[in-house]
């Protein structure tokens, strides 16, 4: 009897790898590589996770697991990429320069103490600093109801914005996967997407954290401690004479083996893979 369980257990195990490997595969276009090499870099850091490149000159995906690069996570700061774009969208904001209230108090214990950024302060700054408090602000206004319908309309995440606060990107059971994070930042480039031209240029400007001889980078981090989990990110593009390389790196560590090189490690871990792949990245 032992047997045949194991043998059923073989059995179900064997035909849920294969699903999630079909499951990583089906929305792929061109080449793939899987690289599980790269999950050198997640263990010398210490955590779990993914990351995803997709080389759009020479139509290639990238990866370190086809399974993992499906798994879903809360966005956390990284959701400012879209969220500047409804805010913007949905006339809650004019541009990166208008200026957001402080409201006077902010969660520090969810959120941590945080000085430097308890001011009157720009959108523009707000995205660069990843100042939670402001973003929060402009949830308030956006609503949830528009929000559901920009996220259905770009195929952003799961669509599970139920949590009670405003903040359903740090919090709850929202979540989007590392390859979901690469087909919305092309679609961004591309145009694919229903904003304006004007809320596009306004987005990538804003986004523009590395410029070389070579190349131009466009990014945003992101870090939440819901659940007692470190829950990292690091999404974006590269830009450079050889074409455009969009990738999303995301890290996972439960806080009981808490490292202060958490933050450092997403962009570590995801440069490391970019100079393997020769890509120019600083």
């Amino acid at each position: 009897m032992l047997s045949l369980k194991m043998d059923f257990r073989s059995i179900f195990l064997f035909c849920f790898l294969i699903t999630t490997h079909l499951t990583a595969q089906k929305n792929l276009s061109g080449q793939t590589d899987v690289r599980p090499d790269f999950n050198r870099y997640f263990k010398d850091c210490g955590v779990e996770g993914s990351i995803v490149i997709y080389d759009s000159n020479q139509k290639r995906w990238i990866t370190n697991d086809a399974a993992a690069m499906q798994k879903e996570a809360l966005p956390a700061s990284s959701f400012k990429v879209i969220n500047l774009l409804i805010a913007l969208e949905t006339g809650v904001i004019k541009d990166e320069n208008e200026i957001i209230r402080w409201p006077g108090k902010t969660d520090t214990t969810k959120y941590g103490y945080r000085p430097d950024i308890y001011h009157d302060i720009t959108v523009k700054e707000a995205f660069e600093v990843s100042a939670g408090w402001a973003f929060i602000e402009l949830s308030r206004r956006i609503g949830k109801k528009r929000y559901k319908t920009y996220l259905s309309k770009c195929s952003y995440g799961n669509l599970n914005i139920d949590e009670a606060g405003d903040d359903f990107w740090n919090f709850g059971s929202f979540g989007i996967s590392a390859f979901n994070q690469v087909e919305f930042l092309q679609k961004v480039d591309q145009g694919k997407v229903p904003f304006s031209e004007r809320s596009l240029g306004i987005l990538k400007k804003v986004m523009v954290t590395e410029t070389g001889d070579q190349y131009l980078l466009r990014s945003k981090t992101g870090w939440t401690r819901a659940d007692n989990i470190n829950t990292g990110w690091w999404v974006g593009w590269i830009e450079n004479p050889q074409g455009k390389y969009f990738f999303a790196t995301r890290l996972s560590q439960d806080r009981k083996f808490n490292r202060p090189d958490f933050g450092s490690c997403r962009k570590e871990i995801t440069k490391s893979v970019l100079r393997d792949l020769g890509i120019p990245s600083r």
